[in-house]
């Protein structure tokens, strides 16, 4: 539409000649189309006076060409290689028309090549044109001159530097119409150099006598300001002049000029606000009680621009200014009851008013009022008005939330709209109105229309109903029930770290095992297509299968429910056997029928008979559960209920802390050895390392670890044996939290056919260690498989359990060592080594508490040089007594391959909290005893 607009105005501007400058407005001279019925008579005449002589026929693409015809010859082409060819040799016309210099035709080659230019054809050889009718002396040819400067050049052109002389002697131009050529051109392309230079011409412009010439002024003065913001100070005193003018146009044009210097400017911002504010709410109230005026007239409304453009400007001079917001409160008041809100002139004047309403200093009446024509505007027909409402309602919403919320209900159908931007938008603001107070009433509306909503917009909307249902759960169960609903109805859509949230809650709600795993069990037979839904089902019967076949737990809001043990295999075969199922579903399914096996029995050849059938699966995964678990129940049956009883109760502080990405799951402090936390304790960081870092120069800086929630949770150190690769590099175990606490993740590495597993503490309960350390991988690495070739496969499960590393008692023991001592903290390292092996030192720190404060959450880290190897065992407790009333003690063990050459160094960092106050404290010990290192 612009470009065929823009066609128009060039069509006319070749064809009318425009009108000779002057204050008696001189006809230009002659039109087109009458200078070519002349040449046209010419041609005849001489025919007539020289009959034997024949004149050649204009070649259509000469520069002699009319703009339409060269127009009308583009359009007529079918194909773009045809339309290509056209302004190809137009172009070549034009170039040697211009290489001729030919006067007559220089204004319509300008004209076609901006037609040309509009197609996307290069037209740079017309630059030089452009500035030669800027400089001529008429009227026609500069303004044809000026037209092609605004379209073919921009202000990043080196030509510009020619044109600047030729704009200021322009600007200077007796003739009016001239001098607003040149501001407008100088409006559009003006540089910071051309701005420098031209500034005063334009500021004595802003004071000429005719209001069309004030008004482009004011316009070229705002991209003066913009380009060159230390100008400023010279436009406020003349741009102040114009908000007293009467003539409209003058006066928006005015107004916006002081808009962008109050922007760009605090001295003008503080000028205005003082002097300007009261005149301001004057002539808006003008404006809202003028009469009648066809000249102004929208739609009834006189003059929307200038009311729009008035608000603006109030609202700019009243942002953090109470006195200033004082002034405009009456007048704000007076637009907001008095406008016309039927027609669209004046919904544009609402929400300008509702927008200055909110920006400016506290007015408690005013804002319900501006909330309540938002709320309007939510109930109109016109799509655009309800969307610019719901923006609006979110910023509000910070506002005013209380004032916001009664228009609840009107939000929520805006939920329901069929158009997808509102629906997205209502969503956003219905989330940012739920509170503990209407949580219930919102969830239980957005979860109705979950069923009936539409398949594009049942992704966000299930992302913010678990979100709500998280965020402001009231209480457990209220929780799973609407986790429930989700999963039931949309469970496809679900993340997976909603699922995974929902495990660790259904895990710590003990008095709910029963009722949750029975409400799984009746969801799966309606909805088992719903994969996130399966998962949970699987593992909750896994789990807690015998409380559904004993009805266990029974609340008095349900009914009981007859299923037997068979029933149970039944629901786990079906998830295995469903198609459709991806392979950590299946996996899971697995897992659930091997713990099954324990706790039914009865049923253990069937389940038997179910995982022996995937041992030949071309799912390498599958097929690696498969054997293993059927060995389990073929060879291991006594340690079978040990090794698949019950998870232990999951901690949902540290699972929130860790979903949020604050916390690693693992800091290793050596080559592939990781410092394991008891659950619940908060993990240092890994960034924190870095500083501890600096002993050596050329010591690679720690990375995070996406570790293992089952690490964390029994104590595990599933990491590979430790390497010479230097400190302070941490092993990858495994990739997604919940995923390795479902036993499914990736393999775990091992530099060896077998996989070592290292248990911190005597207190740990190996068989479940051991099995869901073996279960949580995948398949071995390539290395275990190779070597299985070459030697008969062992069973993993016959030699598990090592004892954690203790000195022996004929090892040789040093004397105690105070490490680190502050006016809160000591440290003590007692030392010991193992006969047969002087390099690796077996260190006990004891940490005491010095101060009348408990420490909680107590985290010790530690960094050594490259030649060192450094593993820590779990603290005994991350809670120190006040005092000296009690200690903390934690294993180290330190490998040095510099034995006998280099002597141990260490740095540590101790924090901890007290009253909930986080401190951090950093030592450094070199002053080992000398016979344990070199």
């Amino acid at each position: 539409m612009e470009s065929r607009l823009l066609v128009m105005v060039v069509v006319m501007v070749v064809e009318e000649k425009g009108k000779e400058g002057g204050h008696n407005k001189e006809r230009w001279r002659g039109s087109e189309e009458e200078e070519e019925e002349e040449e046209e008579k010419r041609r005849k005449d001489q025919q007539q006076h020289t009959p034997g002589i024949l004149f050649p026929i204009m070649n259509p693409f000469s520069s002699g060409t009319r703009l339409r015809d060269m127009i009308r010859a583009i359009r007529a082409c079918k194909t773009a290689a045809e339309e290509r060819a056209v302004v190809r040799k137009e172009c070549a016309a034009i170039r040697t028309s211009m290489n001729e210099n030919d006067q007559d035709y220089r204004h319509r080659n300008l004209a076609k090549l901006m037609f040309i230019h509009m197609l996307g054809y290069p037209t740079h050889f017309g630059q030089m044109e452009c500035l030669k009718l800027i400089a001529s002396a008429g009227f026609p040819e500069k303004r044809i001159g000026y037209l092609g400067l605004m379209l073919l050049l921009d202000e990043r052109q080196e030509v510009l530097m020619l044109v600047t002389n030729s704009l200021k002697q322009d600007l200077n131009h007796s003739n009016q119409y001239i001098v607003g050529l040149a501001l407008c051109a100088l409006g559009n392309i003006c540089s910071a150099e051309m701005a420098r230079d031209l500034a005063p011409e334009v500021e004595r412009l802003l004071q000429f006598r005719d209001p069309n010439v004030r008004k482009k002024a004011a316009l070229c003065s705002i991209r003066i300001i913009k380009k060159v913001p230390d100008l400023s100070e010279n436009f406020i005193n003349p741009a102040a002049a114009l908000l007293k003018e009467k003539h409209h146009g003058v006066l928006i044009t005015g107004i916006q000029l002081c808009t962008d210097l109050c922007k760009v400017s605090p001295e003008a911002l503080e000028f205005l606000r003082k002097k300007h504010t009261d005149g301001l709410v004057k002539t808006l109230k003008d404006a809202v009680n003028s009469p009648y005026k066809p000249e102004y007239d929208i739609a009834g409304i006189a003059d929307p621009f200038l009311h729009i453009r008035l608000l603006k400007l109030l609202r700019v001079l009243g942002q953090g200014d109470a006195d200033a917001s004082d002034a405009m409160n009456d007048i704000l008041a007076q637009v907001a009851t008095k406008t016309e809100s039927k027609k669209n002139a004046g919904n544009a004047i609402l929400y300008e008013c509702v927008e200055t309403i909110m920006s400016i200093e506290d007015n408690g009446g005013l804002r319900v009022l501006a909330i309540n024509i938002l709320g309007r505007f939510l109930s109109n027909r016109d799509n655009n008005i309800r969307y610019v409402a719901l923006n609006m309602l979110m910023k509000a919403i910070t506002v005013d939330a209380q004032a916001v919320q009664r228009h609840r209900a009107t939000i929520l159908e805006c939920v329901k709209d069929s158009d997808a931007s509102i629906q997205k938008r209502a969503l956003e603001l219905v989330y940012a109105l739920v509170n503990e107070t209407n949580v219930k009433p919102l969830t239980k509306e957005l979860i109705d229309y979950l069923e009936v909503s539409d398949q594009e917009f049942k992704g966000d909307l299930t992302d913010k109903i678990c979100s709500i249902v998280e965020k402001f759960s009231p209480e457990k169960i209220w929780y799973i029930d609407q986790m429930l609903r989700v999963l039931n109805e949309a469970g496809n859509f679900v993340k997976d770290e909603v699922w995974h949230a929902l495990i660790v809650v259904i895990s710590s709600a003990s008095d709910l095992h029963g009722y949750t795993v029975r409400a799984l069990y009746k969801a799966f037979q309606t909805s088992s297509e719903q994969e996130s839904l399966v998962r949970v089902a699987v593992w909750c019967i896994g789990e807690y299968g015998d409380m559904l076949v004993n009805n266990v737990g029974m609340l008095d809001i349900e009914d009981p429910i007859m299923v037997t043990e068979s029933d149970t295999v039944d629901v786990i075969k079906i998830a295995i056997k469903h198609h459709a199922l991806d392979l950590t579903t299946k996996a899971m399914a697995l897992m659930a029928l091997l713990k099954l096996s324990s706790r039914f029995p009865s049923c253990s050849e069937r389940i038997k008979d179910i995982i022996v059938q995937h041992k030949g699966s071309f799912v390498l995964e599958l097929q690696q559960r498969s054997l293993e678990f059927n060995s389990i129940i073929e060879k291991h049956q006594k340690i079978r209920s040990a090794l698949v009883e019950r998870m232990p109760i999951l901690d949902e502080a540290t699972f929130s802390t860790r979903r949020a990405g604050l916390l690693p799951a693992a800091v290793s402090t050596s080559g592939g050895a990781s410092l394991d936390l008891p659950n619940g304790v908060a993990k240092p960081s890994a960034a924190p390392l870095v500083d501890l870092l600096d002993l050596s120069d050329d010591l690679p800086a720690p990375s995070s670890s996406d570790g293992d929630f089952l690490q964390d949770l029994l104590g595990v150190d599933l990491s590979p044996a430790p390497t010479q690769s230097g400190l302070g590099q941490i092993q990858k175990a495994g990739t997604d939290v919940l995923l390795d606490l479902l036993s499914i993740g990736t393999p775990v590495q091992s530099s060896s056919p077998t996989t070592e597993i290292l248990l911190p503490s005597q207190n740990d309960k190996s068989p479940i260690a051991t099995l869901d350390a073996r279960s949580s991988s995948s398949s071995l690495s390539a290395q275990a498989t190779s070597s299985a070739r070459a030697a008969p496969m062992m069973d993993l499960l016959d030699g598990f359990g090592p004892s954690p590393l203790k000195p022996e008692d004929n090892g040789s023991v040093y004397p105690s060592l105070v490490a680190f001592e502050s006016s809160s903290l000591r440290i003590t390292f007692n030392s010991s080594k193992q006969p047969g092996n002087p390099q690796t030192t077996l260190i006990q720190a004891t940490f005491t508490n010095l101060t009348p404060n408990v420490f909680t959450d107590l985290i010790f880290q530690a960094a050594v040089p490259k030649f060192l190897q450094l593993h820590l065992d779990p603290a005994s407790s991350n809670i120190l007594p006040a005092s000296g009333n009690g200690s903390i003690t934690q294993n180290l063990r330190v490998t040095n391959s510099q034995h006998g050459k280099k002597s141990l160094l260490m740095r540590m960092r101790m924090s901890y909290k007290i009253d909930n106050k986080d401190m951090l404290e950093e030592g450094q010990i070199n002053n080992f005893p000398q016979d344990l290192g070199s």
